[in-house]
């Protein structure tokens, strides 16, 4: 099945070597990127994060010719399976899944601006592909990836305001709004603090109408199970608060995190079993952490 217009040769194909750990492997973006809204469903985002880690590999030769021509890379099912920790067969099923809208997701950025001469507000709103391009082995069961130059900014040689973890620590996550949400976070490292107001919130996550009308289902079904994977899974302690603001209606969330002490060395066992030095209520104060 091939899903796009035929990929070039001029692109070389990025592999891992066989002694290459692909967990180990860090997931890394610009922060303006982390921060976007990324328009897409849990698979997607596997075979993207699985796409970024392999890039980690890339010689800086490599580097510098991909940022101006683009760069391919092949994936399998197998390492999809061992990396997500499903079956072979449902690796099949998720990457053909994947595939059949990837070349359409796009990311948009908003560059703030105003009309010379007049100071009007004249934002200018960006959008890129994913990648150029999408190719999937119906019998043989791999995956081809084109990342385009467009986006290669926000991907290659970042030195500042990046956002970068390893593939092994995001892979525990089972829901797009966890890892969004541990991403998101990743990306605030340097403040330990994230303060959205619920609109923007809902704006980045992608969250469904029927959470924008009721912040009682937004809490109980995006905030509350994303913020409790985190804390399991992702070695953070993080805790959340709405705000309010001369008003009863919520209208900002605040969240604050801090690494748990020694996860490295413990593997994936939940914060409570490593001796956590900072608690959730330490974190917020003696605010509450729900609505």
């Amino acid at each position: 099945m091939n899903l796009s217009p035929s990929m070039t040769d001029a692109h070389d194909v990025i592999e891992l070597s066989p002694t290459t750990l692909l967990a180990e492997r860090s997931v890394s973006m610009s922060n303006a990127l982390a921060r976007a809204a990324q328009n897409l469903d849990l698979n997607e985002k596997r075979l993207i994060a699985i796409g970024l880690a392999k890039t980690d590999s890339m010689s800086q030769q490599g580097l510098a010719l991909a940022a101006n021509a683009g760069w391919k890379l092949t994936l399998n099912a197998q390492e999809y399976a061992d990396e997500f920790g499903v079956t072979t067969s449902t690796a099949y099923k998720q990457l053909r899944s994947a595939c059949e809208h990837l070349y359409e997701r796009s990311i948009g950025f908003v560059v703030p601006g105003k009309v010379k001469g007049s100071g009007k507000k004249a934002d200018t709103v960006r959008r890129w592909r994913w990648v150029s391009a999408v190719e999937y082995s119906e019998g043989e069961g791999y995956v081809q990836l084109n990342f385009s130059p467009e986006i290669a900014p926000h991907l290659l040689g970042l030195r500042h305001r990046f956002t970068s973890y390893k593939l092994k620590q995001a892979a525990r996550f089972d829901t797009v709004y966890a890892w969004r949400l541990y991403e998101l976070l990743k990306s605030w490292s340097d403040t330990g603090r994230w303060s959205p107001t619920v609109e923007e919130f809902n704006e980045i996550m992608e969250t469904p109408p029927s959470f924008r009308a009721d912040f009682k289902a937004l809490r109980v079904r995006c905030i509350e199970p994303s913020v409790e994977a985190l804390n399991a899974k992702a070695g953070l302690v993080v805790s959340w608060k709405p705000l309010r603001y001369g008003a009863r209606k919520v209208s900002a969330l605040e969240f604050v995190f801090a690494p748990v002490a020694q996860s490295d060395l413990f593997g994936p066992e939940a914060p409570e079993d490593l001796g956590v030095l900072v608690s959730a209520e330490d974190l917020l104060g003696s605010g509450e952490a729900s609505a």
